[in-house]
Formats: structure tokens, sequence, C-alpha cells
């Protein structure tokens, strides 16, 4: 610095009143937060952040206080699901040792759902699904002994952990299908979705081995009207939405599952304007007052089964009757709190922010909270 800069530099910090010992830096004082308790608000974003996929997050948000808690790393394509108790949270990922090369490792990372911190790690095989976040990727059984993951290499597989003992139990091929749907009426099963139109349900051993299977009949056409890879319950009873606007109903209470039916959402006067559903986590249920609520995008056509949301569709299951529609403020996911009058939390495509929307009677945006994610695919409550 010559004397010139060094008098201005000097005279600057006078100014501001800032004396040579004041002017010192400070170290640092690190702390750890604990986050405030989780409340039926709590919204888990899964985001790819495809532009730097190897650093991928889940983005823990208090939806109604519009105040974001904490984030959890997802590694590459990482996926990640709450345990039934909603104490823990399970991610499968991969980690490269040069971020994007190198020999790879896939792991189980498990963290405390409170306390957002980490608590141990299960080794898996190298063969987990780098996809984007979709439930049934990664999924619990009912009794929170058996983590399941879908595998593609790109055979289709499915790897069974033990969380009691923190073990690799099996690997079960479900080749043609793909998703792992735990049934929640028998922790040992569960279902996984066929490209031929059926369901099979895989039933394992108190090993975790493969002890029987059981397909259903074909319930749907992937030719003609194929549907989303997404599944909400009530219960043992599995609902589905094809690219057309069906609803298709599966009991999974035996063995065997069993197609109930299918109805269409979309009336004639939709059918002139080509209403069709779209998005990622497109649909959502409200099991206490037994409503179903859609994505739904006007001029429809092939390709268009990602569309944001142009208004959200309200149906009663029971009466298979649209009861509302709600502005869809550009919505790609969408999920219901559980429990009182329905609530939904939206994932807005333009602002990759969260909506939290009152379904009820007189429907409103609640509150709003945008830039939450980069590239969320996949919300999950509390």
């Amino acid at each position: 610095m010559n004397r010139f800069a060094a008098r201005v530099l000097q005279a600057s910090l006078l100014a501001l009143g800032i004396t040579g010992a004041s002017a010192q830096s400070l170290p640092e004082k690190q702390t750890v937060v604990t986050p405030p308790p989780a409340g039926p608000t709590r919204a888990y974003v899964s985001d790819i952040a495809i532009q730097h996929i190897v650093d991928g997050r889940l983005h823990v948000v208090d939806v109604d206080a519009a105040r974001y808690v904490g984030q959890i790393p997802l590694g590459y394509a990482g996926q990640a699901v709450l345990s039934p108790d909603r104490k823990h949270i399970y991610v499968s990922t991969t980690y490269y040792p040069r971020l994007w090369r190198g020999t790879r490792a896939d792991v189980i990372d498990i963290w405390d759902a409170e306390t957002l911190s980490f608590t141990g790690e299960i080794p898996i095989p190298e063969r987990r699904a780098q996809a984007l976040n979709y439930k049934g990727l990664i999924s619990v059984s009912s009794d929170s002994r058996w983590l399941y993951v879908q595998n593609a290499t790109p055979a289709s597989s499915i790897s069974i952990v033990d969380l009691r003992e923190r073990r690799l139990a099996s690997e079960v091929a479900n080749s043609g299908c793909w998703l792992a749907l735990p049934v929640p009426s028998a922790p040992n099963r569960f279902a996984t979705l066929c490209g031929d139109g059926t369901m099979e349900t895989i039933t394992l051993d108190e090993r975790g081995a493969l002890a029987s299977r059981a397909r259903s009949d074909r319930f749907f056409d992937a030719d003609v009207d194929p549907i989303f890879v997404h599944a909400e319950t009530i219960g043992d009873r599995f609902f589905f939405v094809s690219y057309l606007g069906k609803v298709h109903e599966v009991d999974l209470s035996a063995e065997k599952p069993r197609a109930v039916g299918s109805w269409s959402m979309v009336g004639a006067a939709d059918a002139k304007k080509n209403w069709r559903p779209g998005g990622y986590e497109l649909f959502a249920i409200h099991a206490k007052s037994g409503r179903m609520y859609v994505l739904m995008h006007p001029d429809g056509q092939e390709g268009s089964h990602k569309n944001p949301a142009a208004e959200i569709w309200a149906f009663d299951l029971a009466a298979k009757k649209r009861v509302a529609r709600i502005p869809g403020n550009n919505a790609i996911s969408v999920t219901a709190i559980q429990g009182g009058a329905p609530r939904l939390v939206a994932l807005d495509a333009m602002t990759m922010g969260l909506v939290l929307i009152d379904a009820g009677d007189k429907p409103r945006v609640v509150q709003r909270m945008d830039g939450v994610a980069e590239a969320g695919t996949l919300i999950e409550m509390q």
C-alpha cells in the first residue's frame, strides 16, 4: 500500500471511530442452536439441487411461522424419509471421494428429527436409484423394523435394511416394477408398482429375506393411460392417479393386491379444455375428511404431465365427486397436514417456495415462504 492510500484508509477509520485496537478482527464464537420442537406444520422438502447434484439438501421449514429451521445434507441424489414415529430421518445417498468421481459408497444416513443431528450410518449395496425424489424410493415399514431402498443398475431390486440391527438383511428383485410401498397392517410386507399394469406384494420372513410374492390382476394399461408413480393411502387402501385423470384404488389388506375400481376426475366440460393432472407429488389425501386434492392444468397433451397446477381440484372420495376448485399457486407438489380441518402445503414451481393453504369451505392462502429450495419435488410433513 502506498503512503497516500495508507493515509486515506487511516482517515476513514478515524472518521468511523475505529481505532487500531478495535479494527482488529476478533475470533468468531461458534455456537450450536437446538431447533424449536417440531409441530404439525414442520415440512421436510427434498431438493435434488440439480445444478450441483453432489450436494442435495433436505430443507426443514416451519410453514405456519414461515421460519427456516435447518438443513440436512442429501449427498448425491439422496432420498429422505421420516420414521413412522417422526423421531428419525433416514437418508439413502451416495458419496464419492472426489465429489463426482472415485470409489462409490452408498449408505443410509440416520438423523435425529428433533435436533437435526447425525446419529449414524448403515452401508448398503452400491445400487440405489439415483433419481428425482419420489415417495417409495425409500420407505419404512409400519413397525419401523425394515427400511426399503429402491435400486436400479438398471435392473430393479429392493435393498432390505434391518433398522433394529442396523444391517443389510437382503436384496429382493422386483423386475419390471418400481417403488416399495409399505403395507400398514402387515409390517413384513410391501407392494411394488409394475409396468404390465399390475401390483405385486412382497412378504419377508423374520430375518428380512423373501418369503412370498403375490400379483394383482391387471388394473391399468401403461400404453393407453399410464399412472403416476405416486401413491397416497387411507389405511391399506392405496390410491393412484393416471395421466388422463382417472383415480385407481387398490386394496392391500390381503396378501394378493385387489383392484377396487377406478373413476374419472374429468367431466365432459373439463374434457373440452383437456384438463389433466400434473406435477411430481401431484395429489394429497386428507384422511379425516376423506378429501383428495389433485394438481390440475388445462390444455393437457403428451408430455404435459409435469406441468405446474393452474388449479387444485378437491374431491370427496366416498362420493367420487369434485367439491371445490382452488387456485393452483403454480404447484408441482402438494401434501396434506393430517388431523383437524383440511390444510395443504404446496411447492410453487416458479418461486420454489412453500404455500400453506386453508382447504376448507372457503379456501385461502394462509402463509407463503418463497425461495426455500432450488429444485425441490417432494414434501413430507411432521
